[in-house]
């Protein structure tokens, strides 16, 4: 019975399954924008966790290292590193594909 269940822990996938940022159709990292994880579909990751400590100096090098910023133009690509601020609030980003990505609060 113990040997069962030990190799049941060591067979399972979900045992070592974690929740990474950009994960699935998100296509993993890109790069880091201050503490926020910008996917390579464009789209910006929900995940609580911090880019610049999670990726360290490595994350920063393709992006600007600050935080997301409010847009000064009307574009507010995540790619850019700026965002819009809808009318109720919230704050999000356009991704490649022209959909909006929000950002956490």
């Amino acid at each position: 019975m113990a040997v069962a269940f030990a190799a049941s822990c060591v067979l399972s996938p979900s045992a070592f399954a974690t929740n990474t940022p950009c994960s699935g159709k998100k296509g993993g990292i890109d790069h880091c924008q201050g503490s926020t994880f910008v996917c390579r579909d464009g789209s910006v990751s929900g995940s609580k966790k911090s880019c610049e400590a999670e990726m360290g100096g490595l994350g920063l090098l393709e992006s600007g290292a600050g935080e997301m910023q409010p847009a000064s133009s009307p574009s507010c690509s995540c790619r850019t590193g700026s965002y819009c601020t809808g009318p109720r609030g919230g704050r999000y980003c356009i991704t490649d594909d022209g959909s909006k990505s929000y950002l956490r609060r």
